[in-house]
């Protein structure tokens, strides 16, 4: 076996330089954040052949100092923390003093900076050969930074073997420069290839400035698609761009989430999103977000991995929680109407859809009574006479029923067509989640006590989580080091396999602090009991049945979208009409 020895600096370098530097767009990450932290206004990217021939990142922030210069080629050589207290409060993107020694060990770097308002009076240091010792040189620079990074990879020749072609390498770097230009708003950015201006983001001044970097980034159709909020709760502050339901991808390429201006991703924050969305997303589809959390850097540990890529939250269950209900909300409050209608509109509301409610008995019992039809009323099949079309809701008024499927109707702005079965479902499926959240969860005894063989840490978990378990409606305990007995479980899932439903539960609570497994598949019994209980096709229904729907609809929380994450309705406006018929031409 060979003997141990020391690794000589720069073999040292080029290991650290492969936890950092992945491909050039790794490279002005690490730069840009290096730039940020600097309190630059302005920072201008220049990449040639996708980054591999040359990355130039230039700023206009507080610049190096002369002597500092050959000190920030160095490893751990840091301005931003200075003892292990620091670690635990870090507000600086980089503060690690590895980016640029990594860098310089598998490119050729120059390094020129200016602290003086005097362009004159700029310094700068290159890295050549392993032979010649770095120093400084005199150089012409206006006050802030330029790091020019050369031939990346030119002697880790194996490392080169893996890059991408020269426009997958442009667009990871594209990316990186989105990213950072919704972080930091107040930045002016632009990036350049191969000589040629591609992408500019002008400093924001305005709320309507951001609007446009965000269509900027995402497209003018996400911003047409999405709200922005903003919520706070007990030091969490929670703000950005949702997009519909109907605005989804199939590809997570389109969620970025922000913690103190950090570019993250992290398990927890993916899981509490889907959460929310679970509800109204169509299968397999991906939720478009740009979401940004602040919270004291106290509370969040960055210093887990070396591209700083994933955090650490203290209170983990509490930052789930947040998101998901803040999210949660918001969906559920996208609706055709901002608020409910009264009962005095021109045609009124069903009462059996009004009071809707389990009552009393099992739930299997009284689900026939509960979705009863719209067939009760009785009115004139008329458009209502309306003087002010301000007064016309959301949805307008029915005014035919299409194949026994759609409702069409007409809208202040043009015609609304709705699918019938879907809109019902939605509306039936609201009403028995609010009945069952009402009546609480019931547990259900199981006939025989079953024991279940787990590992230590499950059973320690069980024991941790004792509350949420009785909350969900589950009694089970624990018996030894590595065994558990369950003896009820919820009554709405009496039929699962209670062994796996418990496990299921413990990995959710050890992993997130929460759990969504028996909101899940309790929801999806209620869905499928919604889904046999709504309209059918070809079931006729009168003008008034219809606009009882309607105005259902306006009410009912999600009912954009079906169970299933269908649209539940659509409209073409005056306009987009006028055009299929080319009117005004």
């Amino acid at each position: 076996m060979n003997r141990i020895k020391q690794l000589n600096s720069r073999l040292a370098n080029q290991i650290a330089a492969g936890e950092v530097v992945e491909r050039p767009a790794s490279v002005v990450k690490e730069l840009l954040e290096n730039s940020l932290d600097a309190a630059s206004t302005r920072i201008d990217v220049s990449i040639e052949s996708g980054g591999t021939r040359l990355i130039k990142v230039r700023d206009n922030g507080e610049g190096i100092e002369k002597d500092d210069l050959l000190l920030s080629m160095s490893r751990h050589a840091t301005s931003k923390i200075s003892t292990a207290s620091d670690l635990e409060a870090v507000t600086t993107l980089g503060f690690r003093g590895e980016a640029l020694a990594s860098i310089a060990s598998i490119s050729r770097l120059k390094l020129t900076s200016n602290v003086q308002e005097s362009s004159t009076a700029g310094w700068s240091v290159s890295t050549g050969t392993a032979e010649t010792a770095l120093e400084t040189m005199p150089a012409a620079h206006p006050r802030g930074t330029t790091v020019e990074v050369n031939d990346l990879f030119y002697n880790t020749p194996a490392r080169r073997k893996f890059l991408r072609t020269e426009r997958t390498e442009y667009q990871k770097i594209d990316e990186v420069m989105r990213k950072i230009s919704l972080s930091h708003p107040s930045v002016t950015l632009t990036l350049s290839h191969n000589g040629k201006l591609l992408r500019q983001y002008s400093a924001c001044e305005t709320a309507e400035d951001e609007k446009r970097r965000i269509a900027n980034v995402f497209g003018q159709s996400f911003v047409d698609n999405a709200f922005y909020f903003e919520e706070e709760n007990h030091g969490m502050r929670l703000w950005g761009w949702v997009a519909l339901p109907t605005f989804s991808r199939s590809q997570s390429d389109q969620q970025f989430f922000f913690v103190n201006d950090r570019i993250i991703r992290d398990k927890l924050i993916t899981h509490a999103v889907r959460q929310a969305y679970a509800d109204v997303l169509y299968h397999g589809r991906q939720p478009v977000f740009a979401l940004f959390f602040r919270v004291d850097p106290k509370l969040v540990d960055v210093n887990v991995h070396p591209t700083k890529h994933e955090v650490r939250f203290r209170d983990s269950r509490s930052v789930h929680d947040f998101i998901f209900r803040t999210i949660y909300k918001l969906l559920a409050d996208v609706r055709p109407a901002d608020t409910a209608l009264s009962t005095e509109d021109p045609v009124a509301v069903s009462p059996v859809q009004r009071n809707f409610s389990l009552g009393t008995g099992s739930t299997n019992a009284r689900i026939g009574e509960q979705l009863q039809h719209y067939s009760t009323l009785l009115a004139e099949e008329s458009l209502p006479e309306v003087d002010d079309e301000s007064d016309v809701p959301p949805l307008g008024y029915a005014v035919a029923q299409l194949h026994g499927i759609y409702i069409v109707a007409q809208s202040r702005q043009g015609m609304v067509i709705v699918d019938m079965h879907a809109a019902h479902e939605r509306i039936t499926y609201e009403r028995l989640k609010k009945a069952t959240d009402e009546a609480g969860v019931i547990s259900q005894p199981l006939l025989i006590p079953l024991p279940v063989a787990v590992s230590e840490a499950e059973s320690d978990a069980v024991e941790e989580y004792s509350e949420e378990f009785k909350s969900l409606g589950f009694e089970v305990s624990r018996t030894s080091e590595e065994s558990l007995i369950i003896r009820a479980i919820p009554a709405l899932l009496s039929r699962n396999n209670a062994e796996q439903l418990v496990r299921d539960v413990i990995a959710d609570l050890v992993s997130y602090g929460s759990t969504s497994i028996i909101r899940e598949q309790k929801d999806a019994i209620l869905s499928t009991m919604a889904c046999h209980g709504a309209v059918r096709a070809n079931r006729r229904l009168s003008i008034p049945e219809m606009n009882a729907l309607l105005r259902d609809m306006e009410e009912t929380e999600r009912s954009g979208q079906c169970n299933h994450g269908r649209p539940t309705w659509s409209e073409l406006s005056i306009s987009e009409l006028d055009g299929l018929f080319l009117r005004g031409r």
